[in-house]
């Protein structure tokens, strides 16, 4: 798997991004970087540089996250942050290198795949929709139009589909359809943040107490202004949250 390094910092950070993203989804960040911090961001299979996976399961998918992040080296003390439904597949990968994270960063996490999404899988005419929805210029901007309450005024929600892999994009919703419910992921015990935008979607808002239902010692955190892209949207904030040292007292709000 592709994985780029930024920073030469023994604080590591570690980045999965979210769908029909890439690894350059976090390099709004790198400009706020702190000296002792290392960012490290991958391509998913079948995304960026990346090939696809030998087979589309979640337990494939897992392996090779766990395999990228062992390969930066990092034994334990890793920072792992999940965007969007990049979160999703770091959770699932948690049995694989839990004992290597000492915290969770969840950016606008899903907990469940809203009815808008479950449409283009569960349905006959569901795989034509996605393309005329997403793989269609016409379409794309119609969809962006659409959602322009849950982004800023600078930001396209859709924007990121343009150069896609369409088979790969359509491939990981189903695979994000097949995860049963979120209570496999109680035994997580490691400290958790979950951070998202002010505008973001109501699913993500009521997704946010769902995750709080089942891990205790997680917190959240609002970015005031920002929708559903909080690191193109509030980057100077959301990294002053991410990369803070552990001795810093955290806010409720950013």
């Amino acid at each position: 798997m592709f994985v780029k390094r930024c920073g030469k910092g023994n604080r590591i950070f570690f980045g999965i991004h979210g769908w029909s993203g890439d690894h350059s989804t976090f390099d709004p960040l790198i400009r706020y970087l702190p000296e002792d911090v290392s960012l490290y961001s991958m391509d998913l299979p079948g995304f960026g540089h990346s090939p696809r996976p030998d087979e589309w399961s979640l337990d494939c998918i897992a392996a090779e996250i766990a395999a990228a992040v062992t390969s930066i080296g990092k034994p334990e003390g890793v920072t792992l942050i999940g965007n969007c439904s990049g979160a999703i597949f770091g959770l699932v990968a948690m049995p694989l290198i839990g004992h290597m994270i000492n915290r969770l960063i969840l950016i606008d996490p899903f907990a469940y795949t809203p009815w808008y999404f479950k449409i283009f899988v569960s349905t006959p005419v569901g795989k034509y929709a996605y393309y005329s929805a997403f793989a269609n210029p016409i379409g794309r901007m119609i969809a962006n139009l659409s959602l322009k309450d849950h982004r800023t005024e600078e930001t396209d929600l859709t924007g990121s589909f343009k150069d896609v892999d369409h088979e790969v994009a359509y491939r990981y919703l189903k695979l994000m359809t097949d995860i049963d419910g979120i209570s496999g992921f109680s035994g997580i015990r490691h400290p958790i943040d979950i951070v998202y935008g002010e505008k973001t979607f109501h699913a993500i808002r009521r997704s946010v107490e769902m995750w709080k239902g089942i891990w205790p010692q997680a917190t959240s955190h609002e970015l005031i202004g920002a929708g559903h892209l909080p690191i193109e949207e509030s980057t100077e904030a959301l990294s002053r949250f991410v990369f803070r040292d552990s001795t810093t007292q955290a806010k409720t709000s950013y």
